[in-house]
């Protein structure tokens, strides 16, 4: 919020595990998002839907152990919040069992009385709009939300009751940015944009996406920063080269018995 007022924009991106998400915290992002993309870009799925609540704790945990001065946000996953007593108990299991100081739901002002519970039990929520992906079937695939003025006049009440209901910022994912400006204008609360254009008040990546170690086509709005799947291909390539010539592990890389032992045993 503070910085929305001060018009500083806010750095989030995601991560999964101890190592990117270290990274990450001392690289001084602002928010670590553990989302639910990890079912894609960890697990290997085809979409976010497949992991499961347990799955989402343990990535959290580890992250968790990582960041030390980000805002930690765990998405809650697809199925985790079908009822709002069910969304209440898992949200506080992500505080009380993996550290996250903050969770993120999917929908709109549909979701604005589960989003009341979960701040009545003191747990910051972020939203989530326009193209949601665990309404992938319901959308009909991955396509750009609120093109039309009736889908952009319900883009804007959703945001609003969102807003109203409690949460402290709102993701706002593949809408135009002509849309994304009007409701980051409207709204008192930070919009964190991906694939929504540059007029949020912050932007969101997938750490995988923006650093060239996924496996398909990037969407329009991914910028890659490094190459660290070429990176890591030829290292491992190097890697198997050395192995196979007998380059490694070389003597200096090697342990060996002192002299006294060695030549009690009569090598050299």
């Amino acid at each position: 919020m503070e910085k929305k007022v001060l018009r500083q924009p806010v750095a989030a991106v995601t991560a999964y595990d101890y190592a990117s998400a270290r990274l990450v915290d001392e690289a001084g992002l602002d928010v670590v998002l553990v989302g639910d993309s990890l079912a894609m870009v960890m697990q290997g799925h085809e979409n976010t839907l497949a992991v499961t609540m347990d799955e989402m704790l343990m990535y959290t945990r580890g992250v968790r152990r990582a960041v030390r001065r980000a805002l930690l946000v765990a998405d809650m996953p697809f199925g985790s919040y079908v009822e709002e007593r069910e969304g209440v108990a898992n949200a506080v299991r992500f505080v009380k069992e993996a550290g996250a100081e903050a969770v993120k739901v999917e929908g709109g002002r549909g979701r604005a009385e589960l989003v009341r519970r979960i701040v009545g039990a003191e747990i910051p929520v972020m939203g989530h709009i326009g193209l949601t992906p665990q309404s992938v079937h319901r959308m009909g695939g991955y396509r750009v939300q609120g093109k039309t003025m009736d889908a952009m006049e319900e883009l804007r009440t959703d945001a609003m009751a969102l807003e109203e209901a409690g949460c402290f910022a709102l993701v706002l994912e593949g809408v135009p940015r002509e849309l994304a400006r009007v409701v980051t204008e409207e709204l008192r609360i930070p919009t964190i944009g991906i694939g929504a254009g540059p007029d949020c008040d912050g932007q969101i990546l997938v750490l995988h996406d923006m650093m060239t170690m996924t496996f398909s086509a990037p969407a329009k709005f991914v910028r890659r920063y490094a190459d660290v799947a070429g990176v890591m291909r030829e290292a491992l390539g190097e890697y198997k080269r050395d192995v196979e010539g007998r380059r490694f592990p070389s003597d200096e890389e090697s342990y060996h018995l002192s002299r006294e032992t060695r030549e009690l045993m009569k090598v050299g």
